[in-house]
């Protein structure tokens, strides 16, 4: 069976510390999740219920092992490339009394002694995309030569096949060994993005704006642009719509993967309702107001993947929003 998605990109640790607990506070050794903005997307699309594939590089260690397993366990077809000598990566993560997670490190100083940093092309070419409808990526990978080669040749596969290329931007800058080459490198690979989603900060970083209109008419080829923003809600621009969905309100305890979940939504609706959707603004504002479902009940327990929600959570909690 051909999974509809194929989702490329790191799967890690996140370590997550206790509120104002950092690694330095002595006895503070963290709870650790799996993590890495491609495997959430994935798991959360899986347990959504669209079957879902994941390509990425781990060690070939006990972490690699455990992320494998936890992958498997929510329905992710795993293609895994696993590299000896180099570990599994772990980041540490801090957070603050409203769940807002600050990433401030790793396991080790150096970034790119991690397997993400060495996943091949050559593992591309095992990949079929045959039948696939969207590949997912973010933009970390393009911080490691070998990745970013690894990147190129998805693209190019995924495209010959027909699917459309959906760009996360998930700027993390501790990712970057060179932060001076990340804005350059990370607006050619936006130039093939057929749906972009990012935050408000990450707009503001890298296109001066947060106008998401704004942001599609500079991408030439994305026929929608989606653009987060906390607590304050969403909006989907396209080339001829605009429309903007405030966020619901809960009581968040960690917001780790929230924009991973939201993506995940809005992919598990395109695969139900198809493409077209951007040219029908209702559409839109429907497939905003489920992905922003699952967004918010991700943030309610710790952990990304962890704390995904089921489609029968999403429905109630849509249903009850309604009778509210």
């Amino acid at each position: 069976m051909t999974e509809p998605v194929i989702c490329l990109g790191e799967c890690l640790v996140d370590r997550l510390f206790e509120v104002g607990e950092t690694p330095e506070s002595g006895s503070a050794d963290g709870t650790d999740y799996p993590g890495g903005a491609p495997a959430n997307v994935a798991a959360a699309i899986a347990k959504l219920g669209t079957p879902t594939r994941l390509i990425s590089a781990l060690g070939q260690d006990d972490l690699g092992d455990w992320l494998i397993q936890v992958l498997q366990e929510q329905g992710v077809a795993c293609q895994i490339q696993r590299v000896v000598n180099v570990p599994t990566r772990t980041v540490l993560v801090q957070r603050d009394e409203t769940g807002d997670r600050n990433f401030i490190g790793f396991s080790a100083p150096d970034p790119t002694a991690f397997a993400d940093a060495h996943l091949t092309p050559e593992w591309i070419d095992a990949v079929d995309f045959a039948g696939v409808k969207y590949l997912v990526m973010g933009t970390l990978g393009l911080a490691y030569p070998t990745t970013a080669s690894a990147m190129a040749r998805a693209r190019d596969k995924a495209q010959q096949a027909g699917a459309k290329i959906v760009i996360d931007l998930n700027w993390r800058p501790v990712f970057w060994p060179e932060v001076d080459l990340a804005p350059a490198k990370i607006r050619d690979f936006l130039s093939v993005a057929d749906l972009l989603k990012l935050a408000r900060e990450e707009a503001l970083w890298l296109f001066a704006t947060d106008s998401a209109a704004d942001i599609c008419r500079q991408l030439p080829r994305a026929q929608a642009v989606l653009l987060t923003d906390g607590g304050n809600g969403s909006t989907c621009a396209t080339k001829q719509h605009s429309v903007s969905l405030p966020a619901f309100d809960v009581s968040s305890k960690d917001t780790t993967g929230a924009g991973d979940a939201f993506l995940a939504g809005i992919l598990h609706q395109l695969c139900q309702r198809g493409w077209d959707v951007w040219q029908d603004p209702a559409e839109i504002k429907a497939i905003l107001r489920y992905a922003s479902a699952v967004g918010a009940l991700t943030t309610l327990k710790p952990g990304a993947i962890a704390a995904q929600p089921t489609p029968q959570e999403v429905d109630a909690f849509l249903h009850h929003q309604v009778a509210a």
